[in-house]
């Protein structure tokens, strides 16, 4: 089963990326579908977030958190402040 899902996940990563982390995970020592998933996770790096949003609209205010606020619709009364 592990090598089914290893080899499932070939035509998303290719087959050389997914051989690089089978490698890698072997060489741990304690190898398992999930440290394959992680290695090729890890591999792929970060999205470029591509879809940035434009507007016209100005922030008048910076938004606050109005802490005291949120305490005061709990229904209980508020925990000891210890932590």
């Amino acid at each position: 089963m592990t090598q089914v899902l290893a080899l499932a996940v070939v035509p998303e990563h290719g087959l050389d990326t997914v051989m690089l982390a089978v490698q890698v995970a072997l060489d741990s020592g304690r190898p398992s579908v999930y440290h394959v998933l992680n290695v090729l996770s890890r591999l792929k790096g970060p999205v470029a977030n591509r879809n940035v949003a434009t507007t016209k609209l100005q922030l008048v205010a910076e938004p606050t958190a109005d802490v005291d606020r949120y305490e005061s619709l709990r229904a209980s009364p508020p925990e000891d402040r210890h932590v």
